[in-house]
């Protein structure tokens, strides 16, 4: 079915020219047409321009007059197939509990993943389903989505199925991600190689044969994996094709952004915390960074340096985080306005990293995040505004007041 929008008060991220990110400077650079029509066909994007220049075509019609139009939002980091929440633990941190604390007598990571044991794969599969429709209406058009909370075979099969599952059954483009180095079961507490040996020898293949992962993740910190040990991880994902994605710098930066580098990571990710050695690592690399601003206001934590990142000529990415833990929110509108409040990070550039940067940390460059002939049309329609620029301004509102992915209204 073809869709002709007219009268787009601001059509956001039009990209004649292909290309796969953007870095540094041209970050601030948001290519629009102002008073302009977009045209929709077979799910793709098949024409755009002025007013001036609309087509008499043979399609549905949207008056889309005062409101702004923008491609979906990309969401390159998530967590979202889980089971139930930790509310115990949010109010154990009100209370003056640490992240770290909380952790280390049995929460966190390890008490999802003692749910997720416990829940059928068809309740996991129904507690996923609803948080996906939830940020598809507020704009998420693509999403990565980590296993980690099963920390065993079967069970960290079991997510990145229901993922695959959410991936075939939803519109919006899904990415998978292998992350059974998320934490250490309890059992392997004071044997952690032997569970990277597992990991490597008995699950990774598991989820190979049976076609589960895009990518293969880690948990690069202090008290989880060690440097050596994520750089074992990444080279066994190369040798079954998976890039990288890595959590690193949360807490602490001990030399895992260099690793990742060094093993042509696809995206390293939290970003925290960044030294010079960091920052030199990441120059001239195709690995993207991307920063979780949701997860720092959740945890009262430093937010990533993105000034620093862009002043050096570098590209950021803005992704949610989606997890019960650390960020139980998909809401990309809130990281924009986060990224702009609390990084001080500009619209323009907050709206790149959402959407162009997005899909290269993803692998999804050539079919999403910008306006361009061919691409999925993949929408976002504001309510009536001023500018782009009241999406982050107005943060408690929801300003989205229609999405359509690959050319289907929600």
């Amino acid at each position: 079915m073809a869709l002709l929008f007219k009268n787009i008060k601001q059509l956001l991220q039009v990209r004649d020219a292909h290309i796969d990110r953007v870095c540094g400077a041209d970050m601030s650079v948001l290519p629009m047409i102002e008073n302009a029509w977009l045209l929709a066909n077979d799910g793709v994007i098949e024409g755009y321009g002025p007013m001036g220049t609309c087509p008499d075509a043979d399609a549905e019609t949207v008056d889309a007059s005062g409101r702004v139009m923008l491609p979906c939002w990309c969401d390159s980091h998530t967590h979202i197939v889980y089971a139930g929440n930790r509310e115990a633990e949010f109010v154990d941190r009100i209370n003056g509990l640490t992240y770290e604390e909380i952790a280390a007598r049995g929460g966190g990571i390890l008490n999802s993943a003692a749910k997720l044991a416990q829940t059928p794969e068809s309740d996991l599969y129904e507690q996923s389903a609803r948080r996906l429709v939830e940020v598809m209406k507020l704009g998420t058009g693509a999403i990565e989505i980590k296993s980690g909370y099963g920390l065993s075979a079967e069970a960290e099969a079991k997510m990145l199925r229901v993922a695959r599952r959410l991936g075939r059954d939803f519109p919006v483009a899904v990415k998978t991600t292998f992350l059974g180095a998320h934490a250490f079961p309890t059992e392997y507490k004071e044997n952690r190689d032997a569970y990277v040996d597992l990991l490597i020898d008995k699950m990774l293949p598991k989820i190979m044969t049976a076609n589960l992962a895009d990518y293969i993740d880690v948990f690069c910190e202090n008290g989880y994996f060690s440097v050596e040990q994520s750089r074992r991880i990444m080279q066994a994902g190369k040798k079954y094709g998976l890039a990288s994605k890595i959590h690193v710098n949360q807490f602490n930066a001990i030399g895992g952004v260099r690793a990742a580098v060094e093993n042509e990571a696809l995206s390293v990710d939290h970003l925290e915390i960044m030294e010079a050695d960091d920052f030199a690592a990441l120059k001239n690399s195709r690995t993207m960074p991307v920063a979780l601003p949701s997860c720092s206001f959740f945890l009262g934590i430093p937010y990533t340096p993105a000034r620093e990142l862009i002043a050096r000529g570098l590209p950021v990415a803005l992704a949610t985080d989606f997890n019960p833990g650390s960020t139980p929110s998909g809401n990309m509108n809130f990281v924009v306005s986060l990224a702009c409040i609390k990084m001080k990070m500009t619209p323009e550039e907050a709206i790149n990293a959402a959407t162009i940067n997005g899909a290269y940390a993803m692998g999804l460059s050539a079919t999403h995040g910008s306006i361009a002939v061919g691409k999925a049309a993949n929408l976002i329609l504001t309510r009536p505004v001023n500018s782009f620029y009241e999406l982050p301004y107005s943060f408690g509102s929801n300003l989205v007041e229609k999405v359509w992915i690959n050319g289907q209204p929600l």
